[in-house]
C-alpha cells in the first residue's frame, strides 16, 4: 500500500513542525546548560582560570555517563522521570526530556573542546588587564572560540534531530513517529521515502547553513 501525494502533504508537514518544535526546544535547553558546564569543565582543569581537580573529576564523570547511555535505553530508563517532568511519557513535550539529558553532555564536550583552541595566552592577556574570570570567559574564550563553537552547534542540532526521529518511534510525533506507524507498519514505501528525503534535506540545510556561519566567523 502506498500513499497518494494529495494524501502525503498533511501527515509529512505535521511532522515537520513536530519535529522542528523539539529540536529547537531541546537545543535552547541544551545550549543554556550545556555551555556553562562546558566551560567549567575547561576552566577547571589544570593551567586553567580556576583549577579544581575534585570539581573536574566529579563533573567530567557525570557528563560521561550522560553520552555513555545509548539514547534509546535513556528513554527507557527515565519514563517514570519524564513523566513527572512533563506529566506524560508520549508527545512531543515528553520528548524533550529525554533529548535534553542526552544533549547537554553531549555539547558540553564540544563547548569544552571548542575552548581548548583558544590560544593559552590569550586567556592569560585577559587576566593580565585585569579582567574579571566572568570577563575572561565572555570577552576572551567565548569570543575566540565563535568559530568553533559554532561548529559544535551546528553538530549539536543534527545530533538533535537524530535523536528526534528515534524518539519518535516511541509515540514522541515527528518524522521517526510517522516514518514508523505509516511508512514501517503499513508497508507504505511513499511515506518511508518521504521522511528519508525530508531528514536528509533538514541535515542538509543544517549543515549548509552551519558551515557558512563558521566561515563568516572565521573571518
Amino acid at each position: 500500500m502506498s500513499t497518494e501525494l494529495d494524501q502525503l502533504w498533511p501527515l509529512l508537514f505535521p511532522a515537520i513542525g513536530q519535529t522542528l518544535q523539539m529540536v529547537v526546544a531541546v537545543m535552547l535547553i541544551v545550549v543554556a546548560v550545556g555551555t556553562p558546564v562546558g566551560v567549567v569543565l575547561h576552566n577547571s582543569s589544570p593551567g586553567a582560570l580556576f583549577p579544581h581537580r575534585a570539581l573536574r573529576a566529579s563533573l567530567s564523570w557525570v557528563v560521561n555517563l550522560g553520552r555513555s547511555l545509548p539514547f534509546l535505553i535513556l528513554m527507557a530508563a527515565i519514563i517514570p522521570f519524564t513523566r513527572y517532568v512533563a506529566g506524560t511519557t508520549i508527545g512531543v513535550s515528553a520528548a524533550i526530556v529525554p533529548m535534553s539529558l542526552a544533549g547537554i553532555p553531549y555539547f558540553a564536550r564540544l563547548v569544552e573542546t571548542a575552548l581548548r583552541e583558544v590560544p593559552r595566552e590569550a586567556t592569560e592577556a585577559g587576566r593580565a588587564a585585569g579582567g574579571s574570570r566572568l570577563q575572561v570567559i565572555v570577552s576572551v574564550q567565548l569570543a575566540e572560540a565563535l568559530p568553533a563553537l559554532a561548529g559544535s552547534l551546528t553538530i549539536a542540532i543534527v545530533g538533535m534531530l537524530e535523536f528526534s526521529a528515534i524518539a519518535g518511534t516511541i509515540g514522541a510525533g515527528g518524522i521517526g513517529y510517522l516514518a514508523i506507524s505509516y511508512g514501517y507498519e503499513r508497508f507504505d514505501t511513499t511515506v518511508m521515502a518521504a521522511t528519508i528525503v525530508t531528514l536528509i534535506v533538514m541535515v542538509q540545510l543544517i549543515q549548509f547553513t552551519g558551515d557558512r556561519v563558521v566561515r563568516r566567523l572565521a573571518h
